[in-house]
């Protein structure tokens, strides 16, 4: 799968331990962060809190007005994936929370070429119907939410 990666060589991050957060508290950032932490990048055999594309502190809930955002930042200006990464991040997160929450998936401002294209159509419902139905595009996602790979981490 090296052929046509606009990032070959990836920075590889250690993933830090994190403490057992309690059953009865509030959501907050950190269960949102664990459910998507895992995630594949869709070029390397990585996961994108590996490659720093996703952080705790890039993801914000406030369980109140029931919104969770998150942040990414993609390895490299000209990230080809980075609408396929936030597919993913949605779909987890669609996957893992009650549907009252309203979900907001953008990428860093400054750190892709066409952000503000990629932002629209990862925050636009029908266009996220329509790519999900791509049968090519979901098996993608699908690849990169299966979690078999977050066991020889």
């Amino acid at each position: 799968m090296t052929v046509g990666m606009i990032n070959a060589n990836p920075v590889v991050h250690e993933r830090p331990e994190r403490a057992a957060h309690p059953a009865h508290a509030a959501l907050d950032a950190l269960d949102v962060f664990d459910t998507v932490r895992d995630i594949k990048d869709p070029e390397h055999p990585y996961s994108l809190e590996q490659l720093s594309v996703l952080s705790q502190e890039s993801v914000s809930v406030d369980e109140k007005l029931g919104h969770i955002q998150i942040t990414f930042t993609p390895t490299v200006q000209h990230c080809s994936m980075a609408t396929v990464i936030g597919l993913c991040l949605r779909l987890k997160l669609m996957q893992n929370f009650p549907p009252h929450f309203k979900i907001d998936i953008k990428v860093a401002p400054g750190s892709l070429a066409n952000e503000e294209s990629v932002n629209k159509q990862l925050n636009d419902k029908e266009r996220v119907a329509a790519a999900l139905e791509n049968p090519n595009l979901r098996q993608l996602v699908d690849d990169c939410l299966c979690s078999d790979h977050s066991s020889s981490y």
